[in-house]
Parts: C-alpha cells; sequence; structure tokens
C-alpha cells in the first residue's frame, strides 16, 4: 500500500468522493452532512492523502488546520472492494504523523452516530481519540459524535 499526498486530479479520486457524498447522504440528514466536497478538499488548509494498491485507488483522508495548534480529520473513506485491510489505519496514522510535525496539541474529528458508524468510531478510540462536546462550528447533534486527541 502507498499512501500519498494527491492533489484530487484524477477520476478514481473523484468517483470514490462522490460514493462517499452519496453515502453520508443517505445516511444522515442534509443538516449532518459534513462530508467534503472536491472544491472545499482544495482549500489551502487542508491536506489531502490517497491510498493506493498499483493502479487501485483503496482509500482516502485529509487533515484540516483548524488553527496553529488544532486540526481536524475529515474525508476518512475506504473503496468498498478494500475493506477490512487496515486502509483507514494506515491513512489515520499519515495524519496522525502529518499533525506530529506539524506539532499540533490536538486533533479533532466528527462522525455519525448511526450504526454503520461503528467501525470508524472504533478504529479512531482505538488510536486515542475520546468523546467529546462539538468543537469549531459544529453544534450538538444527535447524528453527530465528536471526538478529539491530545497529542
Amino acid at each position: 500500500m502507498q499512501i500519498e499526498r494527491d492533489d484530487l486530479s484524477r477520476p478514481q479520486v473523484h468517483a470514490l468522493l462522490q460514493e462517499h457524498l452519496q453515502s453520508m447522504r443517505a445516511l444522515s440528514p442534509p443538516e449532518s452532512v459534513h462530508a467534503l466536497d472536491i472544491q472545499k478538499l482544495r482549500q489551502p488548509e487542508i491536506a489531502f492523502w490517497t491510498a493506493w494498491e498499483g493502479s487501485s485507488l483503496l482509500g482516502c483522508g485529509a487533515l484540516k488546520a483548524i488553527s496553529a495548534t488544532d486540526g481536524e480529520v475529515k474525508s476518512m473513506r475506504t473503496a468498498a472492494a478494500h475493506r477490512r485491510r487496515g486502509v483507514a489505519r494506515a491513512i489515520l496514522a499519515r495524519i496522525l504523523q502529518e499533525a506530529g510535525d506539524r506539532s499540533y496539541q490536538r486533533l479533532w474529528l466528527e462522525t455519525g452516530s448511526a450504526a454503520a458508524f461503528e467501525p470508524a468510531r472504533q478504529l479512531y478510540a482505538s488510536v486515542g481519540f475520546g468523546r467529546c462536546a462539538p468543537f469549531g462550528d459544529y453544534v450538538e447533534d444527535p447524528n453527530s459524535v465528536f471526538m478529539m486527541k491530545t497529542l
């Protein structure tokens, strides 16, 4: 598995992100969908990575700078055909490495509260994220779980 910084220009990445957005919209009401589209992922405060095996796109993830000391995990997605292979864990490790390189003190994330998000919540908890109150511009939402890790 090769993880690389990505410029969001390849059609495979577009397709995976479209799948991600469609899935989030199917699982959550519109006001609770916080997934970013390609244009928002191209903002300068966001670093985006993809995982590949040869020419097969395995998954993606992003790190959004919130401040000089804090970041947010965004757009974590594993392609359906590659789930349960450690793709998300590897991408999350790369995001954590980057957060450390930036000397961040905290890393935050928002994920869903529905049963479909349980594997994601378990992954985040396994690397030290704990539940917390909403952060940034987020508000309490029964469809969201907020998590934070001190670095």
